[in-house]
């Protein structure tokens, strides 16, 4: 089984003011969705989401990057460099393990008639 991840980082915290610049993001509220190759009975594909909250911070090394030029892409590096790349790769393998256990389920919920 093949899945493919997509990082959204589209949505952020700022601070209007921070030193010189403006707009400036400190929050990244992420979703990261996991798609499978496979397909259920509908012809859906297995997927699964992970979502959380990551703190980045103003690099004064790198250059300031004002916020209407700002792309997902930008920002999906900045919160993937802030997480590291182990807790990046769990929370893949996460996604994977939930596709997965839907697929091959090792346990159901059943109604018992009467």
């Amino acid at each position: 089984m093949t899945v493919t991840y997509e990082w959204n980082c589209k949505t952020v915290d700022v601070h209007p003011a921070e030193g010189s610049e403006t707009d400036v993001v400190y929050n990244v509220h992420w979703i990261v969705t996991g798609v499978s190759d496979e397909l259920d009975s509908d012809g859906n594909a297995y997927q699964s989401n992970s979502i959380g909250i990551q703190t980045v911070s103003l690099n004064s090394e790198s250059q300031f990057i004002p916020f209407n030029e700002l792309t997902n892409e930008i920002v999906v590096g900045w919160t993937k460099e802030a997480i590291g790349e182990e807790q990046v790769e769990a929370i893949e393998s996460g996604i994977k393990e939930f596709i997965n256990q839907e697929i091959n389920p090792t346990s159901v919920t059943m109604t018992i008639a009467g």
